[in-house]
């Protein structure tokens, strides 16, 4: 039985090796002729067309858009330093960095001790100081009394001397009593000047009492300051930073101790080259008041505010070019000071120009027109503008209308048959700045976005902070919205 499964089986794989050779002489044969064939057959060049994407070149009015990196800071600060030295007994809850702080909020209180006690010495002093002008008014004033007694006798004493001398003309009186008369008249006299010199002492007494009385004043006055120096308060809300002072140290005078940055007044400093800032310039050379945006990208999410450029730096730091320039951010929630932003702010419209993609223009300033007969012509155009992806370019008026390459490439060039595609138009300006969507919130769907955030542990602390501020503004980009809508729920 075995052997006879055994011849069976080698029957069988001979039977399938000759059927194997059978077709590969086969096909063999079969390729043999078809190569014959194709040599017999005349051959005929096919000329390659190529697929190109295109869009119609339209001029109009383009509007060319400023871009630039800069930093935000704060328009509003406030340096704290120690008045006077001494110990800090108490500080204000929360002074630390990047808390919140009230307009005349305490923050520090060093020990008074030493301030106090000079206070109530000078009001000591001050006090005495008044007892004296009191006694020096008190005396004068007899000393005026007495001017006024010895005035009353003097003039008794000059009438009774005209009385004696007319009863002398009279015959009555004697030579010894109008001599006993004068001599009563020089005594009253003397003693009228008398009176008045310690009248005029007294006045000056009264003088230097006041002047000793209004030097105390001041000097309690600077008790009082320095009493009043112990104590350091806001000038202004805002957020505390670079905070350097700890309950218990010690302090000198002028010693900073940190700042308050107002998070409501921002600026952005950015740099443009001479030639943006030129085109920024009115007709008197003045910086024209244009609305700018500044976009802070954080996780893929971009945090947006309208801005309106202010003025210019005065000068050029050494090692810089350009011109240094400000803007004032309008809704700065969400930025802090030392942000790295990016600034865009319209430039002046340009007449009769077209945007294009930039890889439709190549490095000699040409670009690929589709001809009547699909086949590819250079153009020259004169490229004013480079934005991200995009050029403004202005070329002659023949151009107006016809196809133009949107991606130029090393296989394509003048003569080249192609296949035209066309794109959708709007992708010619994908990169043109345009004023973001915004979107009003309802508070139902405000507070939906807010706890998603809030739940989001995945999200870094800042991000989730910056994007709950900025979900809390009235009105909300659409793009930020819609990333938010889009990501992850929580967890």
């Amino acid at each position: 039985m075995r052997f006879l499964t055994r011849s069976l089986l080698a029957l069988f794989l001979t039977a399938l090796t000759f059927g194997l050779l059978a077709y590969a002489g086969y096909v063999t044969v079969s390729s043999v002729q078809e190569r014959a064939a194709q040599a017999d057959r005349p051959s005929g060049a096919r000329e390659r067309a190529f697929n190109v994407q295109v869009m119609s070149f339209e001029p109009g009015d383009v509007t060319p858009i400023l871009s630039a990196f800069g930093e935000v800071r704060a328009r509003r600060t406030l340096e704290l330093r120690a008045p006077t030295g001494g110990r800090v007994i108490e500080l204000a809850d929360g002074f630390e960095d990047g808390a919140r702080v009230r307009d005349g909020q305490l923050l520090l209180r060093l020990d008074p001790a030493d301030a106090r006690s000079a206070r109530d010495m000078a009001l000591s002093d001050m006090a005495r100081a008044e007892a004296e002008l009191r006694e020096a008014t008190r005396a004068l004033d007899l000393a005026a009394e007495d001017v006024s007694a010895a005035e009353a006798q003097f003039e008794l004493r000059e009438r009774a001397l005209e009385r004696r001398r007319d009863l002398a003309d009279r015959g009555v009186g004697t030579e010894t009593q109008i001599e006993e008369a004068e001599l009563a008249l020089s005594s009253a006299r003397q003693s009228l000047v008398s009176r008045r010199q310690a009248m005029a002492q007294a006045e000056a007494r009264r003088d230097q009492a006041e002047t000793a009385r209004d030097r105390q004043r001041l000097s309690v006055e600077e008790a009082e300051r320095r009493l009043r120096d112990t104590e350091l308060f806001a000038d202004f809300g805002g957020i505390l930073s670079d905070v350097a002072v700890v309950e218990g140290g010690l302090i000198s005078a002028n010693e900073r101790l940190g700042n308050v940055i107002d998070p409501d007044s921002l600026e952005v400093a950015f740099r443009i080259s001479t030639a943006q800032y030129l085109r920024l310039l009115d007709a008197e050379g003045e910086l024209i008041e244009a609305q700018a945006q500044v976009l802070l990208e954080v996780s893929g999410t971009e945090i947006v505010s309208p801005a309106r450029l202010t003025r210019v730096g005065a000068g050029t730091s050494d090692g810089q070019s350009g011109r240094l320039i400000f803007a004032t951010i309008e809704a700065p929630r969400g930025f802090r000071p030392g942000d790295f932003v990016t600034v865009r702010t319209d430039e002046p419209a340009l007449e009769g120009v077209a945007l294009l993609p930039a890889s439709a223009v190549d490095a000699a300033g040409r670009v690929l027109v589709v001809g009547d007969d699909n086949r590819l012509e250079t153009h020259p155009v004169d490229v004013l503008r480079r934005q991200g992806d995009n050029v403004i370019v202005r070329a002659s008026a023949d151009l107006a209308g016809r196809d133009v390459v949107r991606e130029t490439g090393p296989m394509l060039g003048a003569g080249i048959l192609v296949n035209p595609q066309r794109a959708d138009s709007a992708r010619a300006s994908e990169d043109g700045f345009e004023t973001p969507e915004m979107v009003r919130l309802d508070p139902e769907r405000r507070a939906e976005l807010i706890a998603r955030i809030e739940g989001n542990t995945q999200m870094p602390e800042q991000v989730r902070a910056r994007l709950i501020a900025q979900l809390e503004q009235d009105e909300v980009p659409a793009e930020t919205l819609e990333r938010l809508e889009a990501g992850p729920r929580g967890g």
